[in-house]
């Protein structure tokens, strides 16, 4: 099968530009309107990898979206972290005061909350995408609404942008996953330097910090943790967690013991540190 890159939203996201930076600037993508959608691509075989987003500088972890890398046994091979400049965008001849409703992405519109308490006239709106409402606003002409988006979302459809940087942090960014179904890694071992993993631990006290320090013990840096509820469970949790590591042989002494320990451990991903 041809590659076919998943991603959410339309041409001109910010998953776009992560695709085109990771597997080429002409990467064929097949669009998807929801995280789910996207992993059914994968999962139904439509594409052959998926770029989704999982946490951001400012508003935090995409939860469910571990969830889904969990149920549906995806791979994570890599990581890409995007910088996000968010502009507001219009049709041309129109001023933030002719605004009256902005949608956007609900992490978007979370990331430029402090933007917005100064627009009190203006009615924020959660919808799919970034890119998909700045297009739709340039193929149906519409007026007063505006869109927050990327600028490459305002110059593919047309828009004319009102404000740029509205970001609260300036320096915000958002980390990406490069998933597929393929559970062979295709690093080179001396170029892995970190790991994505799942694990669940018995209800006794002390038990998470034994593993955590089995990780400390074996040269492992915890870079990242996020527990989930187990649905079939009740008061039990599934940690997600990141780890990265000078040797690879420091990880593999590491998960041969949490794998005695653990009630349950799940290898995510094995690839290369993106900011090491």
């Amino acid at each position: 099968m041809k590659q076919k890159v998943a991603i959410q939203g339309v041409k001109g996201s910010y998953h776009h530009g992560v695709a085109q930076a990771y597997f080429g600037e002409n990467v064929d993508v097949n669009e998807c309107m929801s995280f789910q959608e996207l992993v059914l691509s994968l999962e139904n075989d439509k594409s052959t990898d998926a770029v989704m987003a999982i946490e951001n500088s400012i508003a935090g972890s995409i939860i469910p979206n571990y969830a889904y890398i969990d149920e549906y046994n995806l791979a994570i091979r890599g990581e890409y972290f995007q910088p996000i400049h968010h502009c507001l965008m219009a049709l041309g001849d129109q001023k933030i005061s002719d605004i009256k409703e902005v949608y956007s992405h609900p992490m978007a519109l979370l990331q430029c909350k402090d933007f917005f308490r100064e627009q009190p006239h203006i009615k924020l709106v959660e919808d799919a995408d970034t890119a998909d409402v700045a297009k739709r606003i340039y193929e149906k002409q519409i007026k007063g609404i505006a869109a927050v988006a990327g600028e490459t979302a305002a110059n593919m459809y047309n828009l004319n942008i009102l404000a740029r940087e509205i970001q609260t942090i300036k320096s915000n960014s958002t980390r990406f996953f490069i998933l597929n179904k393929n559970k062979e890694v295709n690093v080179e071992k001396e170029k892995i330097n970190k790991a994505s993993l799942k694990f669940l631990t018995d209800h006794k006290k002390g038990s998470l910090a034994t593993v955590l320090n089995v990780m400390s013990d074996c040269g492992l840096n915890l870079t990242k943790i996020q527990s989930l509820p187990v649905i079939s469970m009740p008061w039990k949790y599934s940690f997600f967690v990141d780890v990265t590591f000078t040797e690879y042989k420091d990880y593999e002494k590491a998960m041969s013991i949490l794998k005695i320990m653990a009630l349950e451990l799940k290898i995510l991903g094995e690839y290369k540190n993106q900011n090491g």
